[in-house]
């Protein structure tokens, strides 16, 4: 069984997610927290393999929990992956999410189904994980599988784009369009951390490829605003 832990500072959420996790096949709620310093303890004293961990904590926010779980050196055996689940939805707060190291960021409110899929990926990345041999060093075939092969129609970025950058727009889009929204280049920019001339580089590479879309938003003067989501 994976162990998860659910932090929520609303008890009745923290139920209902509890609740999900366990209708999930191969998954158990070893504990419940509901603030960042309980979910830090309970951490080191449960050793779950999976946090869900919301952003809106009463002491400290869920990101700061994120970045000292990963940055602690006294818990080497207690470092859970950690799948963001939270009604944040600034940019800010999904790159920080990102940088942090979290394995996907679900918008409340969000269905059963929706964490069952996150749920059911983490166990195929868990189960692929126990499959290698722990005293060889992993093939490129392996680390694409870990990671997700991409398909062989994703277009590569051009020349001059990284591929580093264009992973983390894509994410941008990914997440904006997830919580129903679109997000202009300025906007991507600043979450990325890129230029805006940058970002809209990597936005229009995915809107050629047939990965993203762009709509025109017009306002009372000016040229109209370039507005991107993701399709793929």
């Amino acid at each position: 069984m994976i162990k998860v832990l659910v932090v929520d500072d609303d008890f009745m959420v923290a139920k209902v997610h509890s609740g999900y996790v366990a209708r999930v096949e191969g998954f158990e709620v070893v504990g419940v927290a509901h603030t960042g310093a309980d979910a830090i303890r309970a951490v080191d004293e449960l050793r779950p393999e999976l946090v869900l961990l919301d952003i809106y904590l009463p002491d400290m926010d869920g990101l700061s929990v994120l970045r000292q779980l990963r940055a602690s050196t006294e818990r080497p055996s207690a470092d859970p992956d950690v799948i963001m689940i939270t009604a944040a939805r600034d940019l800010d707060t999904v790159r920080g999410a990102i940088r942090g190291g979290a394995l996907h960021y679900l918008i409340k409110p969000f269905s059963y189904d929706a964490l069952r899929d996150q749920l059911e990926n983490f166990r195929s990345l868990h189960q692929k994980l126990s499959e290698l041999p722990g005293d060889s060093p992993a093939a490129q075939q392996d680390v694409d599988q870990l990671f997700g092969t991409r398909s062989r129609s994703t277009a590569p970025p051009p020349k001059g784009l990284a591929t580093e950058t264009a992973e983390i727009v894509e994410r941008i889009l990914r997440e904006t369009t997830a919580a129903g929204e679109d997000v202009s280049a300025t906007e991507c920019a600043d979450a990325a951390g890129v230029s805006r001339v940058s970002a809209r580089k990597y936005l229009e590479h995915f809107v050629t490829s047939g990965r993203a879309e762009v709509r025109l938003r017009y306002g009372n003067t000016g040229r109209p605003e370039r507005r991107y989501r993701w399709t793929h």
